[in-house]
């Protein structure tokens, strides 16, 4: 499989992610307007005593629930699908490890298993999309923080028109880490790591 079908296999499953997600939202939000046949009968019925809700046969009940006042049956039913759905908890996503070159995730109960490329992919997009998301990462390394670091990175180094340096690094869980330099940057770089 080439790198386009890699790429074309992890854009299916991150459709089928979302559409999983997606129908896992609308099956909550019909499960939650539509109340069960107990919350149904204890809301159409009024309080009566056992023996007299046995004796009346069942298409009399349904005059009596279709007597009722509308005002509060109305209220009643939207209230509740609100109520449910604020109650429902969001879809979550599980990632598990099956294997060292193999990373599943789950979303609303949907499972798509990832191979060392199409995970690759799935960095750089996801990395893409948070350098535009507010708040920036922290501007400090947090205490506690856990990384995977790569000793002697592969470099790549390309001037720019501007006098700006690109420097290109190969981290071995983030993949090729672009990084842009102001020449004032690249001194103070340099002094930080020649000091001693």
């Amino acid at each position: 499989m080439n790198l386009q079908d890699q790429i074309g296999a992890l854009d299916v499953g991150v459709d089928q992610l979302i559409q999983a997600a997606s129908a896992a939202l609308a099956a909550r939000a019909a499960v939650a307007a539509t109340p069960e046949p107990a919350q149904a009968a204890a809301l159409a019925e009024p309080e009566t005593p056992a023996v007299a809700a046995a004796a009346v046969p069942e298409p009399q009940a349904a005059q009596v629930e279709s007597t009722e006042s509308t005002e509060s049956t109305e209220s009643t039913e939207s209230a509740e699908p609100a109520e449910q759905e604020a109650k429902a908890p969001a879809p979550t996503l599980e990632v598990g490890r099956p294997s060292a070159n193999e990373i599943t995730m789950t979303i609303g109960g949907q499972t798509v298993s990832l191979h060392p490329m199409q995970v690759g992919q799935l960095i750089e997009e996801l990395a893409n999309a948070r350098a535009s998301m507010q708040p920036e990462p922290p501007p400090a390394i947090p205490q506690g923080w856990r990384f995977a670091s790569t000793k002697n990175p592969m470099i790549a180094v390309q001037k720019q028109s501007n006098g700006d340096r690109l420097l290109v690094m190969r981290h071995t869980g983030h993949g090729w880490v672009p990084f842009v330099f102001s020449p004032d940057m690249i001194v103070q770089m340099y002094m930080m790591l020649t000091q001693r």
